[in-house]
């Protein structure tokens, strides 16, 4: 038995795929609006795709097309390559002049500029979760 429990465990997770691993994303009032899984794919709260954060930082629609890129100094430009934001290593999301318009915690919580609480978001790459409250629409 000791030998078989460890191997059903792994049988599951490898079952389970990576949706085992999509982290919830909820606006303040914890209702929620979108999952990341770890691979990097977007998806709304009804499971369908919109979106990839790829492993070289671009930020594809769910169509594949490039609407952006997320560079490894926190820099986020759009489709065209011009700077949009920049998400710093604090958690300091600002917009493309450098004013201040959120904070994304390292307890997850996203904040906007004022500070009022707007979503939250934990286990996910800051980046991906600035970019998916401050830069997605």
């Amino acid at each position: 038995m000791k030998t078989i429990l460890p191997l059903l465990i792994s049988m599951i997770l490898v079952l389970a795929g990576s949706e085992a691993y999509a982290q919830r994303i909820s606006n303040s009032n914890y209702s929620t609006v979108a999952y990341i899984k770890s691979d990097g794919t977007m998806q709304d709260s009804n499971y369908h795709t919109i979106g990839y954060f790829k492993s070289d930082g671009r930020v594809q629609d769910g169509n594949y097309h490039t609407i952006g890129y997320i560079k490894s100094d926190g820099t986020m430009q759009d489709g065209n390559y011009h700077t949009i934001g920049y998400i710093k290593s604090d958690g300091t999301v600002q917009n493309g002049n450098y004013h201040t318009i959120g904070y994304v915690k390292s307890d997850g919580t996203v904040q906007d500029g004022n500070y009022r609480t707007i979503g939250h978001a934990s286990d996910v790459r800051r980046s991906w979760v600035a970019w998916y409250f401050f830069f997605m629409n």
